[in-house]
């Protein structure tokens, strides 16, 4: 399970208590930090149903043993890396549109001393799922500006517990239920970091596609990364396809590099030819190349086009039918997500920081499978008319 976080617990008997030191790891504020020591096995019956990918490794399904709920278990090697990601997730675990965490262990399996959190499961699946899976089903404006309320919602909430979540992307927004009263919330704290550090957010990590031009050059950078990923999120959300795009098969191309850094994106027809201006200048104050000049989360929450969801009007989207169209892209998009993010961790030497450092961006290409899509990039550049 550590260690590649790898395929699965075989058997109850295969995860052992385990007691190591917890001292230096005491949560700001909220509840008391607690692990338990007993087995997670003693209380929670875990199958080998993967329910989804963490930055860190799978998510897999869990049921309490006393309630018969299902759960969602994250199994992580103890590092400090992931001490910090179960610290700042229990610290703000409870909070509004933020998923909650039901129980931590430590334990050791084969050898290995691991952190496993125990969380609510979130049913519902990802955000862009359930946007194609609408089928001929209107999806409108009016609805984008609800489902960005609250996900600015759970950021307004970490930024004044002064954590930066700094991976806010589609596929760590999950609904509860599949039902259509379901609650929006934000997971995966793999790479949150406080940010009253006198180093904080000084290393470059992100995922490709929803990266601040800060993130890409040696400035510091702080909470405003997180509002330049609203920017792309209610971009794509409003048209189906991100503003940024890497051309050439690499994480991050050259050309994609220079357009984050000046900012160059457009709202192409016929996509963008309905929706309120008012919208499209809420995404270019969230998309300012000068973190300076970026929305802070506060004047997000406060724009009316936030704030009063039900006078935006309930313009139909295309969203639903490039989603649909595009699907095998995004498939591709997410798993090269998810590789690219683990080729950084490994790429950094034991006795580097904790977070991965990048120095070189232009990763190599994709692999044979991958590269035959190169054409449905394309596809979307032309689509979206930008600089190649």
């Amino acid at each position: 399970v550590c260690g590649q976080n790898a395929e699965m617990m075989e058997g109850e008997s295969a995860v052992s208590a385990h007691s190591p030191d917890l001292s230096g790891l005491h949560p700001a504020a909220g509840p008391q930090l607690e692990f338990k020591r007993n087995a997670v096995t003693d209380d929670y019956k875990v199958t080998t149903q993967v329910l989804g990918l963490g930055i860190n490794g799978k998510v897999l399904e869990c049921y309490c043993k006393k309630t018969g709920e299902k759960c969602a278990l994250k199994i992580l090697r103890d590092t400090p890396k992931a001490r910090r990601e179960a610290e700042l997730h229990w610290r703000v675990s409870g909070g509004p549109h933020i998923v909650r965490i039901l129980s931590l262990y430590e334990n050791l399996h084969q050898g290995n001393k691991c952190l496993l959190i125990v969380m609510e499961c979130m049913e519902g699946g990802e955000l862009f799922s359930r946007i194609q899976a609408r089928g001929d089903q209107a999806f409108t404006e009016r609805e984008v500006s609800e489902i960005m309320h609250n996900i600015g919602t759970a950021i307004d909430y970490l930024h004044r517990m002064d954590i930066a979540h700094r991976d806010v992307k589609p596929e760590n927004l999950l609904y509860t239920i599949k039902e259509s009263n379901a609650t929006l919330k934000l997971t995966d704290f793999g790479f949150a970091k406080e940010t009253k550090l006198h180093k904080s957010l000084e290393t470059p990590c992100y995922t490709p596609y929803y990266v601040a031009p800060e993130v890409l050059g040696p400035e510091k950078y702080d909470k405003s990364c997180d509002m330049w990923s609203l920017g792309v999120i209610m971009y794509i959300l409003l048209c189906g396809f991100p503003p940024f795009y890497s051309n050439t098969g690499q994480a991050i191309s050259p050309g994609m590099k220079q357009r984050i850094r000046l900012g160059q994106y457009e709202f192409p027809n016929p996509e963008w030819a309905d929706v309120s201006e008012e919208a499209k200048q809420l995404i270019v104050q969230l998309l300012k190349t000068d973190p300076n000049e970026r929305m802070s989360i506060e004047q997000f929450k406060n724009h009316p086009w936030i704030s009063q969801s039900m006078v935006v009007p309930p313009t139909p989207l295309h969203t639903s039918r490039v989603l649909t169209e595009d699907k095998e892209l995004w498939d591709d998009v997410k798993a090269f997500m998810v590789w690219h993010l683990s080729s950084q961790r490994s790429s950094v030497g034991s006795s580097s920081a904790e977070h991965p450092c990048v120095t070189d961006y232009c990763l190599p290409a994709f692999s044979t499978k991958a590269e035959s899509k190169k054409i449905i990039y394309l596809k979307i550049i032309k689509k979206t008319k930008k600089y190649i």
